[in-house]
């Protein structure tokens, strides 16, 4: 499927014209903005403008990207966003040259002072999906970006990896947090410790890629789950998210994950599953299919 979704080649999206349209559209656009937004039906497209410097962000892009996961976290037409870099790279971390001229006793805010990482949206706990469309680097604080997303679709040239390992530059931006609970301690601790780099392939092996796509079609790729994920009932989609996180990260106990998920999920019966067992029985997404409509 990869092989058919790229800029040259947009005949998989012709049962759906609106997004083939936005797609070019958007790959024909320019911006200014170092955080450009729009949106393709359910959609919520973020991109990270600043190509010139691999999409490495300042304080200001940092800020950006916040307002715009506040802007898709409000935003109740909108059911999934998909992060991407423009000009080839998703992100290149925190942009060193900013860094460097920061004062060297420059203190800091606390964690509990404000809401916004350094590289922007990483303390947020957002209640709906993002996906990740990675190309080229998503390095350092770019790899942090990445691990924000719940899913990511690579490509196989993308060169992942903790860079700034050679430059004393920490993980503060989620990057020890989510990364072992995403590959395991063992191999997050060689991405950690060793700052190597990994490709794409390697990335799908280590359980840290969802998808590994041809060069120049994973925002496509991206676009096109964002769709299929928008298209099933929310509120079921969204409590089973917000319980698989919680039993992730902050259950004490098996028996506490469980009553979790089931305090919560039970809530969504009268909501949705009724209705989706109606559907079942009048013949709707049956043997696997997943055409049925929306409740």
């Amino acid at each position: 499927m990869a092989k058919l979704i790229n800029s040259k080649n947009l005949s998989w999206l012709k049962h759906l014209p609106k997004l083939r349209e936005s797609l070019v559209l958007r790959m024909n656009s320019s911006s200014n903005d170092l955080v450009e937004t729009s949106k393709i039906d359910k959609t919520f497209l973020i991109g990270i403008n600043r190509p010139e410097h691999r999409n490495a962000v300042n304080p200001e892009t940092a800020h950006q990207l916040f307002k715009a996961f506040q802007q898709f976290e409000a935003d109740d037409d909108c059911y999934v966003a998909v992060l991407h870099g423009k000009g080839g790279n998703f992100c290149a971390g925190f942009d060193l040259k900013a860094l460097s001229q920061f004062e060297e006793n420059l203190q800091f805010p606390g964690f509990e002072d404000s809401k916004e990482g350094p590289m922007g949206p990483s303390r947020m706990m957002l209640s709906k999906p993002v996906i990740g469309a990675i190309s080229g680097y998503a390095v350092a604080g770019g790899l942090e970006l990445a691990l924000l997303c719940d899913l990511r679709v690579v490509e196989e040239t993308t060169i992942m990896g903790v860079f700034c390992r050679r430059f004393g530059v920490p993980l503060i931006d989620g990057g020890t947090v989510r990364l072992p609970q995403l590959i395991g301690l063992s191999r997050a601790l060689d991405l950690i410790l060793t700052g190597r780099p990994i490709g794409g392939k390697e990335a799908l092996s280590f359980g840290l890629a969802n998808d590994c796509v041809s060069t120049g079609t994973a925002l496509g790729v991206a676009c096109l789950m964002a769709k299929r994920i928008s298209d099933f009932p929310q509120t079921c989609l969204c409590t089973d998210r917000k319980s698989a996180y919680y039993s992730t990260f902050d259950s004490k106990s098996l028996d506490d994950a469980l009553n979790y998920e089931y305090s919560n999920g039970i809530k969504v019966v009268n909501q949705e599953s009724i209705k989706g067992a109606v559907e079942f029985t009048d013949g709707k997404g049956r043997h696997g299919q997943f055409k049925t409509s929306k409740l």
